[in-house]
């Protein structure tokens, strides 16, 4: 039976940075966000979202990312009702993806809200990644030519790194890249070996 590891982290640790990192090594990795912006595409997703919010986030068939961020990220019951949406059906193509990875020890999935989805009870491992707060910002506000107050605003609807450290098996201080390259080779040869 293929072994899952979560890697997770807050908005800015660098954990994407983490997982491509692991790609390049040959490792499987699947990237949650990035999967489920795919799954929004679809037809059957697009007419969940418009009978859950209505015509005002849909436009040309497709979903209005922007009007629906505006609906959900301060209104944790909004945020809810999308993830109960979303959440299963990332889930089940997961699920499909791990099977048609053969001969691998481990696959890892990456995600921002592994804890808050829920999505850490199918993980057999934990990695979080993690960086100081003004690493953060600054990485993001770069990343997503944003402001600090929109940066912290995303943050409020993840967990604590506190929290995310105490649940993790493995975690990853993301500074330099270097250092944070060593880290991982050193996680990944724990997980090859048990």
């Amino acid at each position: 039976m293929t072994k899952i590891i979560g890697l997770t982290g807050g908005i800015g640790s660098g954990k994407t940075m983490v997982a491509n990192y692991m790609k390049s090594l040959g490792i499987p990795v699947y990237i949650a966000d990035e999967e489920a912006k795919k799954i929004m595409d679809t037809h059957e997703v697009v007419k969940l979202v418009q009978n859950a919010f209505g015509n005002t986030v849909i436009n040309n068939n497709k979903i209005n990312r922007e009007q629906l961020a505006k609906l959900v990220f301060n209104n944790p019951k909004q945020l809810q009702k999308l993830n109960a949406i979303i959440h299963p059906i990332v889930k089940q193509n997961f699920d499909n993806w791990v099977k048609n990875q053969v001969n691998v020890p481990f696959v890892v999935k990456e995600a921002a809200i592994l804890f808050e989805s829920g999505g850490d009870k199918y993980c057999d491992s934990i990695i979080t990644v993690t960086a100081p707060l003004e690493i953060r910002l600054e990485r993001v506000i770069q990343r997503d030519k944003t402001n600090q107050k929109s940066v912290l605003d995303r943050m409020k609807n993840q967990w604590p790194d506190e929290k995310k450290i105490e649940n993790s098996d493995y975690v990853i201080h993301n500074i330099t890249m270097d250092d944070t390259k060593n880290q991982v080779d050193n996680i990944l040869k724990i997980l090859k070996n048990q």
